[in-house]
């Protein structure tokens, strides 16, 4: 009998190196065929992407050994980290609000705000902010568009390559369209966010933020990385939320704490989508500060506590690819961690309606998702530590939190202290499901 030809790269029964590329680590994991991780290793985002990703790619493959054939590389990336919006509006605290308010679960972060006509010292801070994109807004429909115009004449001879998010009153958009494009501005309109005194309609501008997000999240996109990384890790993990909803039979709630961002994905056992949230303001590393803001907001974290975590959340900022130095730097990892976890999940279930929003007297909607949901998973790098204690606190943070505990019920809740969420996505996404359900299987506790 003639023997197999050896398994090729492309081969499903060759290893797969799974590479998830995160704005400050890269992370890689080896995938035998038949779904067991046999290395890991990880190395620090590189300026230029490529020689961290091949420092990684090498170390885990290197657990191959001889003769499992060459893997294939499998990869997703985080590298460009949150969309940095900068605002530019006619009023203050209504441009303040209505940038968050379309910001929040897109993917994206408020960098500043800008109020009134742009003069030279405000144009230069604009790009002191390195925006992403500039929301333009020009007040209530039918307001006097003078500053809207002075605006986006002062937009168009700026000097910077981000795109501007055009939401204004149908009445002005095609005189403020005509001044951006003259000056070579990239435009996505989009319906007047602030279409009456005091409202925000933060919907539609939000999906126009997220598909901006899904571009630009991926970091460098041309030459060898661009081609081979063309997929989101929110992206992935998101399909692994789904493979995990088939394989339990349960509704999933998967929350990816990273260093700039936090995602949360809820994947159904049956025929559906998986529902995703990004927020681009929570992080354990540069996006630490949004964390402990946001957690004092929310009422999860006391003063006492937040001035306790202030040091940390300085000294994490800065930090970008560091790990821990002792038991004390990791216990307030793991804390930040779970706190960024618990927002995120609040703003999901408010963004699909299963939470009203805070201060709005409703009771909410949590009766139709309890019960749907049997479990969460908080995954990311800061869970990889070998503390069960600590990370078994870290889960009790978010099962035992009070406004989470009535929309998901007797829901367990468990951590991907293996990192395999990322991984398996992945092995869905390219043909190999039946792999990626036995590395979830028998690898994800619960």
């Amino acid at each position: 009998m003639t023997a197999p030809p050896p398994a090729g790269p492309d081969d499903p029964r060759a290893a797969a190196v799974c590479l998830d590329v995160g704005s400050c680590w890269t992370k890689a994991v080896l995938v035998l065929p038949d779904g067991t991780p046999a290395g890991f290793a990880e190395h620090p985002t590189t300026p230029d992407v490529l020689t961290g990703v091949d420092a990684a790619v090498a170390a885990a493959a290197a657990a191959a050994g001889r003769g499992s054939g060459a893997p294939r590389v499998l990869a997703c990336s985080s590298a460009g980290g949150p969309l940095r919006v900068a605002v530019v509006g006619a009023e203050t605290l209504l441009a303040t609000e209505a940038g968050h308010r379309v910001c929040r679960s897109a993917g994206a972060r408020v960098v500043g705000v800008h109020s009134g006509p742009l003069e030279t010292d405000a144009v230069q801070e604009l790009s002191r902010r390195r925006p992403g994109a500039v929301l333009l807004l020009g007040g209530a429909d039918g307001a006097d568009p003078a500053v809207l115009l002075h605006n986006a004449g002062r937009l168009a001879r700026t000097r910077g390559r981000w795109p501007v998010l055009l939401a204004v009153d149908d009445g002005a958009r095609a005189d403020a369209l005509d001044l951006l494009l003259a000056g070579g501005r990239a435009v996505t309109t989009c319906p007047n966010v602030t279409p009456r005194p005091g409202e925000i309609v933060a919907g539609p501008v939000r999906d126009a933020v997220a598909a901006l997000y899904a571009r630009h999240v991926l970091g460098a996109g041309a030459g060898r990385f661009g081609a081979l990384a063309r997929t989101g890790t929110h992206a992935a993990v998101g399909d692994a939320a789904g493979v995990l909803a088939r394989v339990s039979g349960t509704g999933v709630l998967v929350v990816d704490v990273g260093s700039a961002t936090t995602d949360v994905h809820r994947g159904v056992p049956g025929p559906g989508p998986v529902t995703a949230t990004v927020e681009g303001d929570l992080g354990v590393r540069d996006g630490a500060a949004g964390v402990l803001v946001e957690a004092q907001a929310e009422g999860i974290v006391d003063p006492v506590e937040a001035d306790l975590l202030g040091p940390a959340v300085a000294a994490l900022e800065d930090s970008r690819a560091t790990v821990p130095a002792d038991r004390g730097a990791a216990a307030e990892d793991r804390r930040l961690a779970a706190i960024a976890a618990v927002v995120a999940l609040r703003r999901h279930l408010r963004h699909t309606g299963v939470l009203d929003e805070p201060g709005s007297g409703g009771p909410g909607r949590d009766a139709p998702v309890a019960g749907e949901i049997g479990l969460v998973v908080l995954t990311g790098g800061v869970f990889r530590q070998r503390d069960a204690a600590g990370l078994a606190a870290a889960a009790r943070t978010v099962r035992h939190d009070g406004a989470l505990c009535a929309a998901l019920g007797g829901a367990e809740v468990v951590v991907d202290s293996e990192s395999v969420l990322a991984p398996a996505g992945l092995l869905a996404a390219h043909g190999r499901e039946a792999a990626a359900r036995s590395l979830l299987a028998e690898h994800l506790p619960g």
